[in-house]
């Protein structure tokens, strides 16, 4: 497992790329130790990413931030989503206001995954809400 998590492009791991190798308690063994070791920072349900160890605090850290993280973990899963209506605003200049919290919008999709580090976390916004 290690050599394929090494071999990989993508920087988000699901439980289920592992499903050939072995079974679900094995899987999840081996993944949480790699979260103790800091090859792996857990984001979400079945959901880890490629860490590096932070040189300030000494402890695992993604090496990526959470948004990209998100992004990459809703194309996975096959979830269309697309930034929230701030960040949409403030790229295209309509705002000068900085989103401070990640959005994604899903359309018609509800969604209740929860993607967090620490005490971040994405929020979505779909087309139900007025």
């Amino acid at each position: 497992m290690i050599r394929s998590l090494a071999m990989r492009r993508s920087e988000i791991i699901l439980r289920s790329d592992f499903t050939p190798i072995g079974s679900q308690s094995q899987i999840s063994r081996t993944l949480n130790e790699f979260v103790s070791e800091g090859r792996l920072v857990r984001i979400g349900y079945g959901v880890f990413a490629k860490a590096r160890i932070s040189s300030i605090s000494g402890k695992a850290v993604p090496r990526e931030p959470l948004e990209v993280l998100a992004e990459e973990t809703l194309r996975r899963l096959r979830i269309d989503a697309i930034p929230g209506k701030a960040q949409r605003d403030y790229a295209s200049g309509q705002s000068t206001q900085v989103p401070v919290q990640a959005v994604f919008n899903t359309g018609r999709r509800r969604i209740s995954r929860k993607l967090m580090l620490g005490n971040r976390s994405i929020r979505y916004e779909n087309n139900y809400s007025a």
